[in-house]
């Protein structure tokens, strides 16, 4: 069989939007006083499942604290719930789907003091 006639191998690649809540560890590179973070995330993946899974084995070994993780669907999902999906974060879904990597789009560190709190050690919310 030549090469003009090898069927084209189908790409079951997907990419997903995960939100990654991670705790504390020593050498994470979260800010001094966060009790953690939330971590938006494009990882790409058969299935959210196997999305997940490396998701989670990549943030281990980036030293940090995999603490939940919730999915929110495949690019196409989304759009079919009536996502508004800016470029940029197409862009990088793009990537994460090109590279068969798990991107880190977003990163926001909580912290439990009373400067950003109610006054008792309480985030609100």
């Amino acid at each position: 069989m030549t090469d003009a006639k090898k069927p084209k191998k189908l790409n079951r690649q997907q990419v997903y939007t995960l939100l990654v809540e991670i705790g504390r560890k020593a050498g994470d590179g979260l800010p001094e006083k966060a009790t953690g973070a939330a971590l938006v995330v494009y990882a790409s993946g058969v299935d959210e499942a196997e999305a997940v899974r490396e998701t989670v084995a990549i943030l281990k070994q980036a030293d940090t604290a995999p603490l939940d993780v919730s999915g929110y669907g495949s690019l196409a999902e989304r759009e079919a719930e009536g996502h508004d999906i800016p470029e940029e974060e197409r862009v990088l879904m793009q990537r994460a789907l090109d590279e068969n990597a798990v991107i880190v789009a977003q990163m926001t560190p909580f912290f439990d003091d009373d400067s950003r709190g109610d006054g008792d050690g309480h985030q609100l919310h």
